[in-house]
């Protein structure tokens, strides 16, 4: 008997020499390649998906605290799953099986119907569609309600930009030029939950420091695990968030007006083979613990959906 890989049954896609391969569990996304080159930071086949690794995170991206909020006139408690920081951590249903389904070899659709259940007693269905073509993969997911009641709802996904896929000898995300078009940023306590807001360029003494990226500008030494709000957007809708190696090759994150927020990890506090090997660029519907804030948060009533397209575009040479 063959063992089951730990993200379960896999659907590759293909468009040209662009190969992403979606996993069964938690319709992640495990592998993102142009030809011989990463775009993705992902995982083995045989591996679990550690760090978020293009998982896709519902009810709620980010962070609950204590794992608890109110709604609906009653308090509920969710299991903390983030214990050193006592935070329920990344939505239910990135570890649960997805129905998936490939009608071309450059689509895939993945559906999952998350139950009520203790700490969320609400009724949520999930479809995640991924396509692959010539300008990228485009990820469209809708959230519906299906339950008899309102219910709170937040989406994220996670995806990890290789560092060294962007060519030109980058190794670390100190030499990634970075474009983030926000003019704000939320500041964290130490248990990474959102306290205030303020301006990008706050407290920076130099215009080329701090955690101002509207102009484009190397990450150098700065540690980034920040969420920015206030995105800039192009007339298509769509804002952009650009990392470019050393020879000029890039690759663009973008959102549909879906996404309010952005949160950017340089992955500083990942192991010492992963650390700043890749950067974590994770379009955000609502920023942590939205469910308590209420920042960003979507209530959808019964039959309603929430729907959002986001997507990877590489430029390479």
């Amino acid at each position: 008997m063959q063992p089951v890989a730990p993200s379960g049954r896999q659907v590759t896609l293909e468009y040209g020499s662009a190969r992403v391969v979606v996993t069964e569990v938690g319709a992640g996304l495990r592998e993102y390649r142009v030809g011989d080159r990463d775009v993705l930071d992902g995982y083995p086949v045989d591996a679990m998906a550690s760090r978020g690794r293009g998982q896709l995170l519902a009810p709620w991206p980010n962070r609950i605290a204590d794992g608890r909020y109110e709604f609906g006139g009653s308090t509920h408690q969710l299991a903390l799953n983030e214990v050193p920081l006592r935070n329920a951590s990344h939505g239910l249903v990135r570890w649960s099986a997805w129905q998936l389904d490939q009608p071309a070899p450059d689509v895939a659709r993945a559906s999952f119907v998350l139950r009520a259940q203790s700490g969320y007693p609400f009724t949520i269905a999930f479809t995640a569609d991924y396509r692959l073509a010539a300008e990228g993969l485009t990820v469209s997911i809708t959230a519906t309600n299906v339950g008899a009641e309102p219910a709170p709802v937040g989406l994220g996904m996670h995806p990890y930009v290789a560092v060294a896929g962007l060519g030109g000898g980058a190794q670390r995300a100190d030499e990634v030029t970075l474009t983030i078009p926000a003019s704000t940023r939320l500041v964290t306590d130490e248990r990474m939950i959102p306290t205030s807001a303020v301006p990008v360029d706050d407290g920076a003494d130099d215009p080329g420091r701090g955690f101002d990226f509207r102009a484009a500008r190397p990450i150098g030494e700065l540690v980034l695990d920040t969420c920015y709000t206030d995105l800039v957007r192009d007339a298509d809708g769509r804002s952009r968030t650009v990392l470019a190696g050393p020879g000029g090759d890039s690759v663009t994150v973008w959102m549909d007006e879906a996404w309010d927020y952005l949160q950017v990890f340089t992955g500083d506090t990942l192991g010492a083979a992963e650390r700043r090997r890749s950067i974590a660029v994770e379009p955000l519907t609502c920023p942590a613990n939205a469910f308590n804030s209420g920042a960003g948060l979507r209530v959808l009533a019964p039959a309603e959906s929430l729907r959002g397209s986001w997507g990877i575009s590489p430029a390479f040479g």
